[in-house]
């Protein structure tokens, strides 16, 4: 081989280390670029993974906010077709149901519709909404996972000034238009009288709201609970259905009302770091790991008691201790199993859950906070359990409170916890005292029909200590416990 030859095969051997050089410092150049990326990516979304990407579609809709009222109008009405066009491309404008939109309009002026709450006609409506709302529960998992910031609300008891408070204070413009999500953790129904206006009025915001609303199930919201007349009397639910609607069409609209009750998830996690429930946490099943996923895997549809053909004895168990459990009082700690759980105030089977159940449920999910309902305070929201357990009760009547009584809700905003109570000063606006001048003008049919609303009331029926159904007594320490021995303690 001549020199010439070997020269350029030496050369030829050189340019190709070089080449190699080349190569792996690129590989590491684009090694490094992606790291930065990974820890940039971090970096921005406080360590908590990749942020993701977010689709933020127009929606081609002028809300005109004015001082009593908001209108909506269609933006495609004041701009070109091309441009109305290709919005509706992006994300075609919301279509607002006209039956969901009378529910709220109603809600909104319950006096001025007094006569269209006591026909038959609202009867079939709520029979519609019901139709209409069962589905999209039925399509969330039995524990839904949201992001903050949400609001969470307690207990209802158709009590509709403190909904109407809420509703005039946390989304006012509407829920569409307001940031955030809104948890109703159960209850309802029973104890006041209009249960039916806040259940057509709640599920049709859900049908409207189907990714902002969310509501879960409350030990009320049990046949064996809400049907029960004999304890409950004027302020069981089956009893207002009948006697606004008469036996069989009253019964109808409860049996409606149920089958959405049987559809509702029974919890909810905020980043993946609070757990929501009504009543509270669920005893381990064997061999699980999960109690969030013993919670999803109680069937879509669920009586829980009686169960119906879908239900094994462990969902029914776990359903049944997310609506009904109670955190243990400082007396009880002791005598609690080696698991922390224990037989509850309330008897009849219900459990309680103490400091060692709190932290292994909160370890092992990961989690930091239970917020719960479920138990009446006087100052809406309460503290408890070494500041892990939130208990929230957003109706400050019908539970033996007393006059200076509030109701509340509380904030999760991303790195906060802010508590929203309604001052006992707050002017009521909807339920008034018979001898009020604001009734002067009415004539006695629309008097009475008023009356049959519960929209008005006698000048001494407004304290609440002597205002409560027979065999009431402490909510806290076991008002329940003549329910739950009827139900079997479920």
């Amino acid at each position: 081989m001549s020199s010439s030859s070997s020269q350029e095969g030496r050369q030829q051997e050189r340019l190709q280390e070089l080449e190699g050089v080349l190569d792996d410092k690129e590989q590491a150049v684009l090694a490094l670029q992606k790291e930065v990326k990974r820890l940039t990516r971090e970096l921005t979304s406080g360590g908590s993974g990749e942020v993701q990407k977010s689709a933020h579609p127009l929606e081609p809709v002028i809300h005109l906010v004015g001082d009593s009222k908001t209108k909506h109008y269609a933006i495609g009405r004041r701009v070109s077709m091309a441009t109305a066009s290709a919005l509706e491309d992006l994300a075609p404008m919301q279509r607002r149901d006209s039956m969901a939109r009378k529910m709220t309009k109603m809600f909104k002026t319950p006096d001025t519709h007094a006569a269209f709450l006591t026909s038959s006609r609202f009867a079939l409506d709520l029979i519609k909404v019901c139709q209409r709302v069962a589905p999209i529960f039925e399509a969330e998992p039995r524990a839904v996972l949201l992001q903050s910031p949400v609001y969470v609300f307690g207990d209802i008891h158709g009590n509709l000034e403190d909904l109407n408070f809420f509703a005039d204070n946390m989304w006012k413009l509407g829920m569409n238009v307001t940031a955030g999500k809104f948890l109703f953790l159960g209850d309802y129904v029973d104890r006041g009288m209009q249960g039916l206006e806040c259940l057509a009025y709640l599920f049709s915001l859900k049908i409207e709201n189907p990714d902002k609303m969310f509501m879960l199930r409350g030990n009320h919201e049990l046949r064996d609970v809400n049907g029960w007349i004999e304890h409950y009397g004027e302020r069981s639910f089956l009893w207002q259905c009948q006697n606004r609607f008469g036996e069989a069409l009253g019964e109808k609209v409860w049996e409606s009302c149920n089958a959405v009750f049987d559809r509702l998830p029974l919890a909810g996690v905020i980043d993946q770091d609070i757990f929501c429930v009504h009543g509270g946490i669920p005893r381990p099943l064997e061999g699980s790991t999960s109690r969030i996923q013993d919670i999803m895997c109680v069937p879509p549809v669920a009586s829980v008691c009686p169960p119906n053909e879908c239900e094994t004895f462990e969902s029914q168990q776990v359903a049944s201790d997310c609506m009904w459990s109670d955190p243990a009082k400082d007396e009880q700690e002791l005598a609690l199993e080696d698991s922390g759980f224990g037989e509850s105030l309330r008897g009849g089977g219900a459990i309680c859950f103490g400091t060692k159940a709190i932290d292994d449920f909160l370890t092992q999910g990961n989690l930091s906070y239970i917020v719960r309902a479920h138990e009446a305070h006087s100052e809406g929201v309460s503290l408890s359990k070494g500041a892990k357990v939130f208990t929230v009760f957003s109706t400050s009547k019908d539970h033996g409170q007393g006059k200076g009584a509030t109701c509340g809700c509380i904030l999760v905003d991303y790195y906060r916890l802010l508590v929203i109570n309604r001052s006992v000063k707050y002017k009521n606006k909807y339920v008034h005292r018979r001898d009020s001048m604001s009734l002067a003008n009415l004539t006695l049919q629309e008097l009475q029909a008023q009356v049959d609303l519960g929209l008005v009331v006698q000048p001494d029926s407004e304290d609440e200590s002597d205002d409560e159904p027979a065999g009431y007594y402490d909510h806290a320490a076991g008002e329940d416990d003549m329910i739950e021995r009827k139900s079997g303690g479920k």
